[in-house]
């Protein structure tokens, strides 16, 4: 639906802009890919006339890119475009409201909508969620990861780079395919098993799926 009128109900889009976001295969970058979606969705909003406001999560500090407010959807676009990737967590517990934004007073229906690799050291993830999430705060989270990342399909020598320390290793991707498998499955299971909380859903995808696709099921699991 289009209205000239503005709607009660407010958006609020969190892109992870961490270091591990400028992961890339075969040529697409996680972050694109999540600025894509955003922005998808944000347009969709638009559409429907709801208020929006744009968040970037960086060294584990949450700022506002773009508060509420009018011409919302062109400015988020705007930085959108221009956010780059970088650093670590340096922050184990980031809260809402970013900036003691006055807007997290009202009592309005919201929906955060995460976009990110979603990938923690300690519970630093779960904690902002957990935060965030009440009666009429719902949570849409898209944790975008790489097949190669999950799959951990590779033979012979190679270097690994954390891309958010930079800290680099070479090993022999063979001997230890296993145990990264392992542990990735592990650690995709207990997040499952930790987002099985009320008002939050998690969508999981890949750097491969059609964003339209990804964006259908959401759209079939809530209303946006």
């Amino acid at each position: 639906r289009e209205s000239a009128t503005e709607s009660n109900f407010h958006i609020r889009f969190v892109l992870d802009l961490s270091g591990s976001m400028n992961y890339e295969e075969k040529g697409v970058s996680r972050l694109n890919y999540c600025k894509i979606l955003l922005a998808s969705l944000a347009y969709l909003g638009y559409r429907q006339s709801d208020q929006m406001s744009l968040y970037g999560l960086q060294n584990g500090d949450l700022e506002t890119l773009v508060p509420s407010g009018k011409q919302a959807f062109q400015r988020i676009l705007y930085e959108l475009e221009k956010a780059k990737a970088a650093g670590i967590w340096q922050n184990e517990n980031p809260k809402f409201p970013a900036g003691g934004e006055p807007q997290f007073q009202q009592k309005q229906k919201e929906l955060f909508v995460f976009a990110s690799d979603f990938l923690q050291v300690g519970e630093e993830w779960l904690k902002l969620i957990q935060s965030v999430a009440n009666p009429r705060r719902e949570v849409l989270i898209f944790q975008v990861l790489g097949e190669e990342e999950s799959n951990f399909n590779l033979n012979g020598f190679y270097r690994f780079k954390d891309l958010e320390t930079g800290k680099e290793i070479e090993l022999e991707a063979s001997a230890i395919k296993e145990e990264v498998r392992q542990k990735a499955q592990s650690y995709l299971a207990n997040l499952d098993e930790a987002l099985r909380m009320p008002h939050v859903h998690l969508i999981r995808n890949t750097l491969h799926e059609p964003i339209a696709q990804v964006i259908s099921e959401a759209l079939r699991m809530r209303k946006i």
